[in-house]
């Protein structure tokens, strides 16, 4: 093992940003950890699958949920990337967007087809279609994110200009108009404003910190920038939770009247801004951190397997869960999640995910690694258009459940 890291860390570019890899790891890292720790499952009376979450019974896990929910971060360090990505892009900035959306595609088409395949073999050999529909849910769930981040992606150019013009304070407005949308959601004229204008907050929501990181990536916050964020969110937070009384949770909790995530809310904002502080200030002791062979070597697999990360982390979780839904109830697995013991039993079940995730990974990376040059050109487009019909009839599906 430390020959493998120290040749993965001779074969690193000098010019690679370590520290902004080892905060994309982290942050992608939290998306299986919070999902794992803080979604559960019940049983009825067939033995079918039913989503439930541990934040129900258990408020004092919030807290939890605002070191896990580090989307802030990805944005972050996304907006970084493409920020510099673009600037020395050797084409258009329509091929270089493609290229992109090509990296991203690829592995949510290759989960969508696969589980398009498998439900129908799943059910065939005694499944339940509840355990099937929740199934489809939790996978579709984490999704969502691709196609956000792909249309903020797309705005790369603007958000350059943006920077370049305004520096950090680029995403001032895009807090802003936040701030403005949860004010008619949640101030005096609630009861007069359609729910629909939720959906205005999905696009500023999660631009705020790419915009930030693309500020970054052209050189225009510092340290003194960073620590503004960082003090000014804390306390934005903490005024949001303390007077304006937002929910604790940054996920959403199941019958709970609101939520921070489904659009984000100002407090996603806050978290964001906090987070993003923290991550600049950080960032050379960071850097210095993961020179060391043997701590960088985690970072680069984590990082060729992002997407892989993503997609199958909850296939990964169900892998354990159905199996055991036939044996009845499974202290931490299949049990609610309502008791101090289950909290203990889903933290032990944890690394077994984890090991059913690299075993899955280690077939599903094919979907995240670049295809052979000039190797089935034909072929594979007739693949493709099999998978994204396979992908579309399962994304139609797990929709229609709602």
């Amino acid at each position: 093992m430390r020959a493998a890291a120290e040749r993965i860390d001779r074969r690193t570019p000098a010019h690679r940003d370590r520290a902004v890899d080892g905060l994309r790891a982290l942050a992608l890292l939290a998306v299986p950890t919070g999902h794992w720790l803080l979604g559960g499952f019940t049983l009825d009376a067939d033995g079918g699958l039913h989503n439930a979450s541990p934040l129900s019974a258990f408020g004092v896990l919030a807290p939890a949920s605002w070191v896990l929910q580090m989307l802030g971060i990805f944005f972050l360090v996304g907006g970084y990337a493409s920020a510099l990505s673009y600037r020395r892009r050797p084409g258009s900035a329509r091929s270089w967007l493609r290229g992109r959306i090509v990296r991203l595609g690829r592995p949510v088409l290759g989960v969508t087809a696969v589980w398009a395949l498998a439900a129908p073999v799943l059910y065939a050999a005694g499944v339940p279609e509840a355990s099937l529909r929740t199934a489809a849910t939790l996978v579709i769930q984490p999704l969502w994110f691709v196609g956000v981040y792909v249309v903020v992606t797309a705005l790369t150019p603007y958000c350059v200009r943006a920077a370049r013009r305004l520096g950090g304070w680029a995403a001032a407005p895009l807090l802003a108009s936040v701030a403005v949308v949860d004010l008619l959601r949640y101030g005096p004229a609630a009861g007069a404003v359609p729910s629909w204008i939720a959906v205005l907050n999905i696009l500023p929501g999660w631009l705020f910190a790419y915009q930030l990181g693309v500020s970054w990536g052209e050189g225009r916050i510092g340290r003194r920038g960073a620590r503004l964020l960082a003090v000014g969110g804390v306390l934005l937070f903490a005024v949001l939770l303390a007077v304006f009384h937002y929910p604790a949770s940054m996920v959403g909790v199941p019958g709970a009247e609101r939520t921070n995530s489904h659009p984000p809310s100002l407090l996603v904002l806050a978290l964001a801004a906090a987070q993003s502080g923290a991550a600049v200030l950080v960032r050379d002791r960071l850097a210095q951190l993961l020179s060391r062979p043997a701590v960088w070597a985690p970072v680069v697999v984590v990082n060729l397997c992002a997407m892989t990360i993503l997609c199958w982390h909850q296939t990964a979780m169900l892998a354990a869960a159905v199996p055991a839904s036939f044996a009845g109830g499974v202290a931490g697995l299949t049990t609610a999640p309502d008791t101090a013991a289950w909290v203990a039993a889903r933290i032990a079940w944890m690394p077994v995910f984890a090991v059913l995730l690299v075993g899955i990974a280690r077939w599903a990376r094919r979907f995240e690694a670049p295809p052979a040059g000039g190797r089935g050109r034909g072929a594979p487009t007739a693949r493709r258009a099999v998978a994204g019909l396979l992908a579309a009839g399962f994304a139609v599906f797990a929709l229609g459940l709602a």
